[in-house]
């Protein structure tokens, strides 16, 4: 069942890009984006007493465990901040695409520090699914543009992510899920408490929650709840499987951000413009059956 918990984190993922993108224009277009943080960090710190009652044993753990599994809160939003960066001036679809980098980092750290070796079957239905994802990514029309700041923003993004699900699977497998989920929430408090330190952040915080606290709260509260059950799927899936191939499977979420993009082109034009032509759907097409046929090998 590790396939099911591990594609979660991408179509979850997909659905909380969206409302990233729309967060980020309507509220933070003139705002810097380590203000929408703040909520990821409130949320996380709201979440760490139930862990606790849930588990009170998650405090039994030596001192240099705790600050290196914070130290993965601390890059996983460190991670996000790159992201919403890009996400400020690109749109979703051009953004999503990057996070394919992700596995191919995952797989150097977990070969290098954790041991992992894969199947030449799962190398072979990991590359599918990687290529899957670069396919969408890739223009046929038009004229493209190099844009070194996205690629750079995202490359320093998907290696984070990389680093921050290396340390979590290497905690997780030894000393339980839950206890390894907390001190990463504590580490992305921590990152919020320092946002929140700094005097332009801090008024910016409260001048938006000011303005409209309704919408902005609402939102971002669904918001989080959908990001954390993609996160705590694929994290999840990390304890039965190698962390390049659930790197892999993260990277299809292009697919399922162009999937809810298209949706949204055809229902509500307004909040989504893909390109629908022939030739896109078939690009896409293409991408959906590399994908699958790589899921069902890295499964066989």
């Amino acid at each position: 069942m590790w396939l099911l918990f591990a594609f979660s984190g991408p179509v979850l993922w997909a659905v909380s890009i969206h409302l990233d993108k729309y967060l980020v224009s309507r509220y933070f277009a003139q705002t810097s984006v380590a203000v929408l943080l703040v909520f990821t960090a409130l949320f996380g710190l709201l979440l760490l007493p139930p862990i606790f009652l849930l588990d009170p044993a998650v405090i039994e753990l030596a001192p240099g465990d705790m600050v290196l599994l914070a130290l993965s809160g601390l890059l996983y939003m460190a991670a996000i901040f790159f992201y919403l960066q890009a996400l400020q001036s690109e749109e979703a679809s051009v953004v999503a695409p990057f996070f394919q980098a992700a596995p191919l980092f995952g797989y150097v750290l977990a070969y290098v520090v954790l041991g992992e070796r894969l199947s030449t079957l799962q190398m072979f239905g990991g590359g599918l699914i990687v290529a899957g994802g670069a396919l969408l990514s890739v223009g046929f029309s038009g004229r493209r543009r190099f844009k070194a700041r996205l690629i750079l923003l995202m490359l320093t993004c998907a290696f984070a992510l990389a680093l921050t699900g290396l340390i979590f699977k290497a905690y997780a497998v030894r000393d339980a899920f839950w206890t390894a989920t907390f001190w990463a929430f504590v580490g992305q408090a921590l990152f919020g408490a320092i946002l929140l330190a700094i005097a332009g952040y801090r008024r910016e915080f409260l001048a938006l929650l000011r303005a409209d606290p309704v919408p902005i709260l609402a939102i971002s509260s669904a918001n989080e709840l959908i990001n954390l059950a993609g996160i705590l799927g694929a994290r999840y899936a990390l304890l039965f499987a190698p962390l390049s191939l659930v790197q892999a499977i993260g990277s299809t979420t292009s697919l399922f951000v162009f999937a809810i993009g298209a949706a949204l082109s055809v229902c509500y034009p307004a909040l989504g413009r893909e390109d629908l032509s022939t030739g896109n759907l078939a690009q896409k097409a293409a991408s959906t059956v590399l994908i699958v046929i790589g899921a069902i090998l890295i499964n066989w």
